[in-house]
Order: structure tokens, then sequence, then C-alpha cells
């Protein structure tokens, strides 16, 4: 027997709640916003039974979405640099459908989410597939976890949505003189750590969080490097510095603030990292450098490494990437250096046939 009642949502909207009872099995329940995808479900749901593939769990019914994020949350001990980007995402979800129970969430719920992050803006923008696409894989890994660690669910429902296809990896560096222009817009500067913090970040390639979280104990000025403890990937990470950033850092430890662990203390409180988003901006737009963001400083980083003679290899150890995949969008910048390689060989195995 199966059953289709009516209901208002908070918003106003109407929700159908569906239920299936058969004789010698526990009733499933699903609420959805059509009324077609809830009769859809009513002949899916009573067809597995019958074939014995269908039943959800006790704990599919107690549990929310909420409780599945928090619980994971408060045992996957995020760094930082992760909690800005899996921890964003998952409270993105718990604002959108936290207060489902996880035997209600189905393809066509997280799909409708996808869909509004798909059309949303970002500070102006739209939001691309692939910002996207690591909101989808970030609620995913939770899933996985409530199916296999939990068993709180038979199976994840994203298990089979259509994955949005990944935007092309994004390239921009400055050339010579914009960033001659940008260095000098930074030492004008009101602020006297930007010029300094730019030149940490185009030569080590840092990213932003990693760059403003760190404190004097994991930098090493002797020996010229510093360990990055919360990194993107979770791994711990040896940043090689030398030259200018080098000089820069050890002026800059003459005068260290003395209340902070901080390398880089925000002004007011100095316990916070700093905040060099205007001044960042400022600057830019002194120089007359458009589309460019700071995270472009890590693109220039790779670029430049890659132009000098840099493998990608050591390019995807330097900046913190884990597999090659992530630096390959550079690979174009060295076809002088493959054009040499292809011609060398050649002339060593034809010689001069």
């Amino acid at each position: 027997m199966a059953t289709i009642t009516e209901r208002l949502a908070k918003d106003g909207t109407k929700r159908y709640r569906a239920e299936v009872r058969l004789k010698g099995y526990p009733a499933q329940t699903a609420t959805f916003k059509r009324l077609t995808d809830a009769k859809k479900w009513i002949q899916d749901t009573e067809s597995a039974i019958r074939d014995g593939r269908h039943f959800k769990t006790a704990k599919a019914k107690k549990h929310t979405i909420a409780d599945m994020i928090d619980r994971y949350l408060s045992s996957a001990k995020l760094t930082k640099v992760q909690d800005e980007h899996i921890g964003l995402h998952l409270r993105r979800w718990k604002d959108e459908i936290g207060f489902m129970v996880l035997a209600d969430v189905n393809a066509d719920t997280i799909t409708a989410i996808k869909e509004k992050l798909l059309n949303e803006e970002f500070r102006g923008k739209p939001r691309s597939s692939t910002t996207v696409l690591r909101y989808m894989a970030s609620l995913s890994t939770v899933f996985t976890i409530a199916v296999k660690d939990w068993a709180w669910l038979e199976d994840s429902p994203m298990k089979n949505i259509t994955k949005p296809k990944p935007a092309r990896g994004r390239v921009r560096f400055l050339d010579d003189a914009e960033r001659e222009r940008l260095l000098i817009a930074c030492k004008a500067s009101r602020n006297k750590q930007l010029y300094m913090c730019v030149i940490l970040a185009i030569s080590t390639g840092m990213r932003q969080a990693e760059l403003f979280g760190l404190k004097w104990q994991d930098v090493n000025l002797k020996d010229g490097f510093l360990i990055l403890h919360e990194t993107k990937n979770g791994e711990r990470r040896r940043v090689p510095i030398a030259g200018h950033a080098l000089e820069l850092l050890r002026e800059h430890n003459k005068i260290r603030r003395l209340d902070t662990q901080l390398l880089f203390p925000g002004i007011k409180d100095p316990l916070k990292p700093i905040d060099l988003q205007q001044p960042w901006e400022t600057a830019r737009k002194n120089a007359g450098i458009t589309d460019f963001t700071w995270h472009d400083l890590r693109h220039c980083t790779a670029s430049y490494l890659l132009m000098n003679g840099a493998s990608l290899a050591e390019i995807a150890e330097i900046l913190g990437h884990k597999t090659l995949q992530m630096v390959k969008r550079y690979a174009h910048l060295s076809d002088g250096h493959v054009s040499n390689v292809v011609a060398s060989m050649n002339a060593k195995i034809f010689g001069g046939a």
C-alpha cells in the first residue's frame, strides 16, 4: 500500500510525503517537491523491496543531514586551511538541507542544490563549475563515511548524480612589466607588511591562509626554510626561502612583536592574522593590474619556476600538490624546453641523416 500526503513547507511551498507499506517490511517514507517524483519513488521503492534491494535503516530515519555534518566536522579535525574550503562547503549544505532526515534525501534533493549553486554569483561573478564540483565532493565524502563507518545509510544518494564538468584551469601570471609595477605600488603602500607578503607569496607559492598563519617557531632563518603545519591537503610542507624574500624576513625578525607568535599579526588584534585585502586592492589598482587576484600570485610562482627550468614534479612539491594534475595547466609554458629536448633526441638518434 502506498500513500501521498500533501503538506506546506515553512516557506509556503508544497511538499509531497510519500509512504510505502508492504506486509512484512518496515514502512518507508520520503518527501519531495514534485508530485511526479513522489509517484516515481513509490514505484521504484515497491519494486526494490520486492526484489530485496531496498531497506532504509532506522538510523537513516533518526539522523538529519545536520547531524551527519556535525559529527564529521567534530571528528575530522580539519586544519584551518581545510576548514576554509571543506568546512565552508559543508556548512552551506547544512544551511540548505540540514533539517532533512537522511532517509528523505535523494538524488533530486542534491541536484536541486547543485543547480542553485551553479546559478549563483560569487563576488559579482558566476560561481564556477569547478567550485560546485568541490561542494559536491565535500558532501560526498561525508556520505561515504556515514555509509561505511557509521552504518547510518545503506548507500550514498550522491552515487549516481551527474557532476558538473570542471572548468579549465586558470593560468594568470604577471609579465615582467606588470610585476615591476605591482611591486612598486606595494612598496609605496601605507601598509608596511604588504610588500614583504607579496614577495613571499611569489617566492614560495604559499596560499594566502598558509602565509598569514605563519608563526616564528616554524621559521628557520639560518638555513632558509619554514614548515607549514596547516595546509589544504592536511600534510606538513617544508618551504625553502632564498634571496630577497629571506633578506626581508631577517629584517622583519629584528622588529618582530613580542605579544604574538604570528609573523604577520593583525593591527587591532595581534593574535589574529593580518588583513591585507584593502591595501592589496589599492596597490593592484594603482599598478593598473586587472583580472588578477591574490591567489594568482601562486600561479606566478608556478609559471616562473617552469620558465626557469623546473619540472612539473618539482613544482608540485613546492606548491604542495599530491599529483601532477594541478600543475599540468602550466605545461605549455615550457614548450621551448620541450622542443629542445625533442631536437636533442632526434640529433642524437638520426645524426646528420
